[in-house]
């Protein structure tokens, strides 16, 4: 990997384009937070870009400013085509304010009529030819960590693509996008987990349950032991760094994994991970147990599937530290939280009768069988 990788080589410099000539990238990482893959008409990647990422606001701007020439696009010239693999939505922008029959294609609305000297300002904009490879640390520094970070899910997708396709190593490209390994490496091991399970055919995420995508469950979920233990992956903080990291014998429990924390729209079935603190933490819990995974696996809530993976003497402890908290707190509060309610005494004293007859049973529990049956002769 040439030296010019980390850096913009000095060599380089912008010729203006016409913005006709150049195309929008199906392959940016972005499109695949709006459901748009590299099979994607232009049109569709165009109206993708209006309708999830702001171009009205680039538009206005480059309306009422122009297209600032000291910050040029870049271009990878791939088939005999330019394809722009940064600056799509300022190409979009210009593209959009360029032709009302684009802006009525895509429903792009609210842009202004330009003079036809601003349109002819807007025919051709500053851009730099350079192969897709040689741009992808700049692009990783600036999108992972810089000033226009991108979302999780198309972090992951960049980092994939400069580790598949160029065989740049995930230390490398930390280093190079000025990132930790451990968070190159969880978005990468995410992606390729995820991308195993549709291969596999377990698991669809265009049947998620929800619209939004929480990829954020996958990447964190999978530095958890149980977990990792499910899926027959080591346990531990352990990189993964591999396509297809999960055992085949396991790709069944994964496509369970992810239907528990994605559901699924065609069967009808929400996610039982609601939100990622606590219900991760739960799902984690519960798989530690195979009692648990039995319960998830017949369709019991999490909720319930954690309690019987705790078991009853975790449970029961539990229960009782959380009510002697919870008491302690209203004995606090008792002064200024009670004012005579009688419905509130009545509760105090059934509580008071709770606890009376839970103390008879813990202390039946640990007696004698004599001890016992005198009690059952007393009652």
């Amino acid at each position: 990997m040439s030296k010019r990788t980390a850096t913009l080589a000095p060599d380089w410099k912008s010729e203006p384009v016409a913005v006709d000539d150049l195309l929008l990238d199906p392959n940016n990482p972005r499109l695949r937070d709006v459901g748009i893959d590299e099979k994607a008409s232009q049109t569709e990647i165009l109206e993708a870009l209006w309708r999830g990422m702001a171009v009205d606001e680039v538009a206005l701007s480059i309306a009422n400013n122009g297209f600032y020439p000291h910050e040029p696009l870049f271009a990878a010239k791939e088939g005999g085509k330019l394809y722009v693999v940064e600056g799509n939505r300022r190409l979009a922008a210009v593209k959009l304010l360029r032709n009302a029959h684009l802006r009525k294609e895509v429903g792009a609305i609210g842009l202004p009529e330009l003079s036809t000297a601003d349109l002819n300002k807007l025919e051709r904009v500053p851009v730099i030819q350079c192969a897709r490879g040689d741009i992808w640390a700049f692009l990783g520094f600036k999108h992972i960590n810089g000033p226009q970070a991108w979302d999780s899910y198309p972090k992951a997708h960049y980092i994939a693509w400069v580790r598949n396709n160029l065989g740049v190593s995930l230390d490398d490209i930390a280093t190079r996008i000025g990132d930790k390994h451990s968070t190159v490496a969880r978005y990468y091991d995410a992606l390729m987990v995820l991308e195993q399970a549709e291969k596999a055919g377990v698991f669809n995420r265009e049947d998620r349950f929800k619209q939004h995508f929480s990829f954020s469950h996958l990447f964190t979920g999978l530095g958890y032991s149980g977990i990792r233990k499910f899926l027959g992956l080591p346990v531990g903080e352990k990189a993964l760094g591999k396509q297809d990291p999960v055992p085949k014998k396991n790709e069944k429990q994964l496509g369970e994994l992810l239907l528990w924390m994605y559901g699924s729209k065609n069967d009808d079935r929400k996610p039982i991970i609601q939100s990622q603190n606590p219900d991760l933490r739960h799902l984690d819990d519960v798989l530690l147990s195979q009692d648990g995974t039995i319960a998830l696996r017949k369709g019991l809530p999490l909720g319930v599937s954690l309690e019987i993976s705790k078991g009853d003497e975790r449970v029961f402890r539990e229960s009782l530290v959380e009510a002697k908290q919870n008491l302690q707190k209203a004995r606090g509060t008792v002064l200024t939280g009670f004012s005579s309610n009688q419905d509130l005494l009545r509760m105090a004293k059934e509580i008071s009768e709770l606890i009376d007859a839970l103390i008879n049973d813990m202390e039946a529990s640990v007696a004698g069988p004599a001890d016992r049956q005198r009690r059952r002769g007393q009652s």
